[in-house]
């Protein structure tokens, strides 16, 4: 697949994601539900509305499409994901995390807003990404949603992005007497990253395959791809961060080095690190084999993480 080709498909499923987010976050209560306040919605439409990637969504509705399912239960499923993945960036961005003004290029959450909104902001995104999977609107089988709610869970809680978040403010030197950070080794760096970053990129390449009913095979072999993805997705994040410009990003940049971050980039240098994302892209596509050329999107996925500019 051609990186036009790729990047149009891309542009496509975020259109899709985008329609589907703005029909999911909007005034109207739903049932159980008594009001959805104006100031509220208008702060998680703030967080996912309007840019980004949506590489998540997008590899979950391709894995699905890998095994011939595309519906709207996909679409609200990679919705899900989605909105973990823009709570976690509004909260990320919060002064008493990692301070960021700017996010996609427009203000952060709690610049648009305030601080108690962001927060707030946050944790309805969070909840209304459960209330999704759980809908039967998502899929007809229970035992499925509860399937995807409890990897979903995982991924994105204790074990996984949140637990990552707190052991990467840990290595900062947040709770250290002398608050100097952490001297990380690559065994420890790559544990926080596969939970902080890693996790989230997982869930929806398994989860398209459990949407789609794929072998217990198939949604191991997608969930190994995903952490290969998550790891190159990482490293790529933290190249950027030592060579993109705020302008080409749309968020500041050089801020690892500036609070003392270990990441892979700083342990082993970027000549080192681009030479892992080539090892990286090579063994996404030994895990895609098994599918040939069905496959060919997600492989494109995997080359466009690693080779990416913004």
């Amino acid at each position: 697949m051609t990186p036009d080709a790729f990047a149009s498909r891309l542009d496509r499923a975020a259109a899709a994601i985008e329609a589907m987010l703005a029909r999911l976050i909007d005034a109207t209560p739903r049932p159980g539900e008594t009001l959805r306040p104006s100031r509220l919605v208008a702060a998680m439409g703030h967080a996912t509305l309007g840019g980004g990637k949506r590489l998540r969504p997008f590899l979950l509705v391709e894995t699905a499409n890998l095994f011939g399912l595309s519906d709207e239960g996909v679409l609200r499923a990679a919705c899900a994901v989605e909105m973990v993945h823009c709570y976690s960036l509004a909260h990320d961005d919060l002064p008493a995390m990692d301070d960021d003004d700017l996010r996609r290029g427009r203000p952060t959450v709690h610049r648009a807003f305030d601080e108690a909104t962001a927060i707030l902001a946050g944790d309805a995104l969070l909840t209304l990404a459960f209330d999704t999977l759980a809908d039967p609107a998502t899929h007809p089988d229970a035992a499925v949603r509860a399937d995807l709610v409890l990897r979903l869970a995982r991924a994105s809680g204790l074990g996984g992005m949140v637990g990552g978040q707190i052991l990467d403010l840990g290595a900062e030197g947040r709770w250290s007497d002398d608050h100097r950070p952490l001297a990380l080794d690559d065994a420890a760096i790559r544990r926080l990253q596969a939970m902080k970053t890693g996790a989230l990129l997982r869930w929806p390449l398994e989860a398209g395959a459990v949407l789609a009913g794929a072998s217990r095979d198939d949604v191991a072999r997608l969930g190994r791809f995903g952490d290969i993805v998550g790891l190159a997705f990482q490293i790529a994040d933290d190249l950027l961060d030592v060579e993109a410009t705020p302008e080409t990003l749309g968020k500041a940049t050089g801020k690892d080095a500036g609070r003392g971050k270990g990441t892979l980039v700083g342990l082993h240098g970027v000549a080192a690190m681009k030479a892992e994302l080539a090892r990286l892209t090579a063994a996404a596509e030994a895990e895609l084999a098994p599918w040939g050329p069905r496959a060919a999107v997600l492989l494109a996925a995997a080359r466009f993480v690693a080779e990416r500019r913004k």
